[in-house]
């Protein structure tokens, strides 16, 4: 059972895209889509979510794209998912269920939640940008 979806992951994976590449100009939606095998269409609202977080920056004009926002080391997994929409902060949404429900399995998986966000917020992309790095040599 994947816990990320598939759009998180190609999230995550495209700001590392962009770290990658963005070193002396911005990479365009249409090449991050290639190297992914995407649709244009399909990255382009989540890499607008992720301008609107501040995780990357949009660049205007014809050799425009994306840049990383802010410093690699900033950026963690566990921002770029709920950038995305991912990651629900619905914890404390209740459900109209039993009592066993709302008392006892959505604070269960509350707590797990948590604790997978901190795993994530542990993960930042500096380390991930290494990784790849490596594997592309």
């Amino acid at each position: 059972m994947p816990l990320l979806s598939r759009k998180g992951i190609l999230a995550i994976a495209a700001v590392i895209d962009v770290a990658l590449h963005s070193r002396n100009r911005p990479v365009s939606a249409k090449a991050l889509a290639t190297r992914h095998n995407l649709p244009p269409r399909h990255l382009e609202p989540v890499l607008q979510a992720l301008v609107h977080d501040g995780i990357l920056r949009g660049v205007r004009g014809p050799r425009g794209g994306y840049e990383l926002g802010r410093d690699q080391r900033t950026i963690t997994a566990v921002e770029i998912l709920r950038a995305a929409g991912t990651v629900e902060e619905g914890a404390d949404t209740e459900l109209h269920a039993s009592s066993q429900v709302n008392d006892v399995v959505i604070p269960a998986l509350a707590q797990a939640e948590r604790t997978f966000a901190a795993a994530l917020g542990k993960i930042n992309i500096e380390e991930l940008v290494l990784r790849a790095a490596r594997q592309q040599r």
